[in-house]
């Protein structure tokens, strides 16, 4: 079932094909980037852009907040109480990215 506007869609193309709107693009020329999930292709470009990713990326980004923390106190309780979040946090990180590749 084709869309519903394509008639419109294509003639629009067809309209900046003749003003010559598609040349000298950036990137012309050159392969696609390679997709490995070209199903969900949009909907990752859509989550990238957004700022999103994988929950061991946002994870990971914690344990770098930790880790600054852990090189700005001296204290010795403070800083037990952020090695065992940064080794509990690690553990996650690890246990999610092998979960990912599945």
């Amino acid at each position: 079932m084709d869309h519903p506007l394509i008639d419109l869609i294509n003639a629009r193309i067809a309209k900046a094909e003749e003003q010559g709107e598609f040349d000298n693009l950036t990137g012309a020329g050159r392969p696609l980037p390679r997709d490995d999930d070209p199903e969900n292709s949009v909907l990752t470009r859509v989550v990238r852009d957004a700022g999103g990713a994988p929950p061991f990326v946002l994870m990971a980004r914690e344990l770098e907040k930790l880790r600054a923390q852990l090189r700005e106190t001296a204290d010795r309780t403070e800083r037990r109480t952020l090695m065992v979040e940064m080794s509990t946090l690690e553990a996650k990180i690890e246990i999610s990215r092998r979960d990912w590749r599945k």
